[in-house]
């Protein structure tokens, strides 16, 4: 199984920042890539659709809104991947907050370094 994960520190509280980005279907007020996201059965999957036209699906698997965390799996996309499941989590970090975003998978025809660096990439974005 391959792993890959980004972090960033940012000067503002864990409160706000996971106002802005803990909501599942918040991507795309932060992610430029992202131009909307779609909710279905209960709100528990997202249709997203990324700039260039590209339909990925998501679904929640935990939310923990006291603990400012969830992990979600992928149920179609575009990427050479498998078994997906990712977490994202904000920590309070001083007067700041860390955000960590990671995930594992399996790599699809692809070498495990060419599907790290795709999530890495879509991560740190």
């Amino acid at each position: 199984m391959a792993t890959a994960s980004a972090t960033i520190d940012i000067p503002a509280s864990a409160e706000q920042v996971w106002q802005l980005i803990g909501g599942f279907h918040a991507l795309p007020d932060w992610l430029p890539f992202i131009a909307s996201s779609e909710s279905s059965e209960g709100g528990r999957v997202r249709h997203l659709q990324t700039v260039d036209g590209a339909v990925v699906v998501e679904q929640l698997q935990t939310f923990d809104n006291a603990g400012r965390t969830y992990s979600y799996s992928i149920l179609q996309a575009p990427f050479p991947a498998k078994d997906y499941l990712a977490t994202l989590r904000v920590e309070a970090l001083g007067q700041g907050a860390r955000v960590t975003w990671s995930g594992r998978f399996e790599p699809v025809g692809v070498s495990e370094e060419e599907v790290v660096a795709l999530f890495t990439g879509v991560y740190e974005g």
